[in-house]
């Protein structure tokens, strides 16, 4: 009898859940359809997303992550819906509870990996550092070759590269040399005391402005005496140039200082340098030649 209790139970709880597939054949008909819908939406809104982020992104790994995200998210929905029309109500609060409770302990166990891949996303949309430019940050300086979800990459002057985590980046200041075409270049220099100082004022800014043309207004050849050195009268000169990469500033400084010293020489103007005098103890000497003599 026992036995025959427990199969019709069984029986009657099969038949239970077939009536219930039966009646609910329209829902999944429904249901079904969304989810279908959602998919071929999905990949209409992926094409697009990808096309308005490369526009915006110049980073490819970006642009995909972007549009990636956009397809999920219409699934997701076409997902809640169809389990809306099955009356899955119970069943779509336990996913988004469990969605949500599972989010925050991949958020804590990932947090530094996620922090990087948000501040990758964040850079690339930032039009003030792009890859090509040249900056300074972190205490490196170089060209920026790649920005990705994790890290960030830089080519140094000496070839070498440099890669830092996007975090660090977005928190650190820096320096773009490449958002403006114009450099500003400082040498600084003494003569001797015994020079006539309008002349070294005269000939060097004519010289700067031989090699260096200063075309806008507000740009012009400065000179300042700034100090009464130990050996020198010592003298600052500014002017501007058309670069935007460290090398042509170096390039530039190394060209003016050449041609400084060039016109100094034609000139007669001493560039004072520091002399050191060393004394020797001849006494000392003669003692000890005496020593050698006597043994």
């Amino acid at each position: 009898m026992d036995s025959l209790n427990a199969l019709e139970k069984i029986s009657d709880k099969l038949q239970g859940w077939l009536d219930a597939i039966i009646k609910n054949l329209p829902n999944f008909g429904v249901a079904l359809l969304v989810l279908i819908i959602a998919y071929i939406v999905s990949r209409y809104v992926f094409k697009f997303s990808f096309k308005i982020a490369q526009k915006k992104i110049s980073q490819r790994s970006i642009s995909l992550l972007v549009a990636r995200f956009m397809a999920v998210l219409v699934v997701l929905l076409g997902l809640f819906l169809a389990l809306g029309a099955l009356n899955l109500g119970k069943t779509l609060t336990g996913l988004l509870t469990g969605a949500g409770i599972s989010g925050l302990v991949i958020g804590l166990a990932l947090q530094g990996t996620l922090s990087n891949t948000i501040s990758g996303i964040v850079l690339a949309f930032r039009k003030n550092i792009r890859i090509g430019d040249w900056i300074e940050t972190n205490s490196f300086a170089g060209e920026v070759m790649d920005i990705n979800l994790n890290y960030f990459v830089m080519k140094e002057a000496d070839n070498n590269y440099v890669v830092i985590p996007n975090k660090d980046i977005l928190e650190s200041p820096f320096k773009n040399y490449s958002l403006t075409t114009k450099m500003r270049i400082t040498i600084e220099c003494g003569v001797a005391y015994d020079s006539d100082l309008e002349r070294v004022e005269e000939v060097t800014v004519s010289t700067i402005r031989k090699f260096f043309n200063q075309k806008n207004i507000g740009e012009e050849v400065e000179f300042y005496y700034t100090e009464f050195g130990a050996s020198s009268i010592n003298f600052m000169c500014r002017f501007w140039i058309d670069a935007e990469r460290s090398l042509e500033k170096l390039q530039s400084k190394s060209k003016a200082i050449k041609e400084i010293k060039r016109v100094f020489d034609a000139e007669g103007f001493n560039i004072p340098f520091p002399i050191r005098t060393l004394q020797f103890d001849n006494k000392l000497s003669v003692e000890n030649h005496s020593e050698d003599n006597n043994s």
